[in-house]
C-alpha cells in the first residue's frame, strides 16, 4: 500500500460486511477480516458485521440507509494467493431474467448485489451510493477450517486498507506502509483514499458450494 495520508471518511453510515464460509479454508477470509477490523475503533456511524454466508439478510441489510458498503471476501482474479483488492462494485451489471438465485446458503456478493438490485426496485428503499469490495485471492478453497499462510498474511493487510477507507486511525506495526507479500499495488493519491479498480467483484468458485 501507498504511505499517503488516511482519508477522511464516506460521509453517512458506512456498513463493513465480512463474506465467506469458514469451513471452504480461504472462503473464511472475509470473516476473519472483520473479525481483527473489530478489534479497532471505527469512527461514529460505522458498523461491522459478520455475514457469512446469509447472502439475502445481508442484501435487505443493505438497503437500510447505508452511504457506504465495504464487503469484504475471497475474491479469485488469477492473482498471486493473498493478493489484496480494492473493486468497486457499485455499479453492478443488470442480471439475466432468473438468474439470481435465492439460495442464502452459499450466494456470492455478485448475487447479492444483483438481489441488492431487484429489491431496491420493487420497494422504495434505496441502494447504497457506493458499494467497494475488499478482497483478496484464495490459495486453497477445499473443506477444512483455517487459512492458508499467504491468505492468513493477507488480513491485517486488507485490515489496514479498510481502516484508511473509512477514516480511521491504523494499527501501528512495523513495516504498517509496506504491502503483504502479493499485495497489489496501488497508485498515489495523496490525502485521498485508495484508487479501486472500477469494475464488479471477481468472485470465487468456492462460493457455490453450499455450507
Amino acid at each position: 500500500m501507498s504511505s499517503a495520508a488516511p482519508a477522511a471518511g464516506p460521509p453517512g453510515k458506512t456498513l463493513i460486511a465480512g463474506v465467506g464460509n469458514i469451513f471452504l479454508g480461504d472462503d473464511g477470509f472475509g470473516v476473519e477480516a472483520v473479525r481483527r477490523l473489530a478489534e479497532h475503533p471505527l469512527p461514529e456511524g460505522v458498523e461491522v458485521v459478520d455475514a457469512g454466508v446469509r447472502g439475502v439478510h445481508l442484501a435487505y441489510q443493505m438497503l437500510e440507509g447505508y452511504h457506504t458498503v465495504l464487503l469484504v471476501d475471497a475474491a479469485a482474479r488469477d492473482g498471486a494467493p493473498g493478493t489484496v483488492y480494492l473493486l468497486d462494485a457499485t455499479t453492478s451489471s443488470a442480471p439475466a431474467a432468473g438468474a439470481t438465485a435465492l439460495d442464502g446458503h452459499h450466494m456470492t456478493p455478485d448475487t447479492v448485489l444483483a438481489l441488492l438490485d431487484t429489491l431496491s426496485a420493487g420497494t422504495d428503499q434505496r441502494r447504497p451510493q457506493r458499494v467497494l469490495v475488499v478482497g483478496c485471492e484464495p490459495a486453497d478453497v477445499a473443506e477444512g477450517i483455517g487459512l492458508s499462510a499467504p491468505v492468513e498474511a493477507a488480513v491485517d493487510e486488507a485490515v489496514r486498507l479498510i481502516l484508511r477507507l473509512v477514516g480511521a486511525d491504523a494499527p501501528a506495526s512495523d513495516g504498517a506502509d509496506e504491502p503483504a507479500a502479493g499485495a497489489a499495488e496501488e497508485p498515489e493519491h495523496p490525502a485521498e483514499e485508495p484508487a479501486p479498480v472500477a469494475n464488479g467483484p471477481g468472485t470465487s468458485e468456492r462460493n457455490t458450494t453450499p455450507c
